[in-house]
């Protein structure tokens, strides 16, 4: 993982955190123990870095969701 996707990845952890009131480290826990950083975040870099900052934390939660955890 390069520095912009790490800075992007660390940015959209905190928009979650900020949006639903978590800390950081309860939002990086969710999302690393789903692969949503592996699986998701990182691939598709390119492409989510283009949209809202609100569109991308939405997209996440979903995508947790689908993995059975609650954010």
């Amino acid at each position: 993982m390069n520095r912009e996707t790490t800075e992007f990845v660390i940015y959209i952890i905190n928009q979650i955190a900020n949006i639903k009131n978590m800390s950081p480290s309860k939002v990086y826990s969710i999302l690393n123990k789903t692969g949503c950083i592996k699986e998701y975040l990182v691939p598709l870099y390119d492409v989510l870095h283009t949209l809202s900052s609100n569109q991308v934390a939405e997209d996440v939660i979903e995508f947790v969701t689908t993995r059975g955890e609650v954010i």
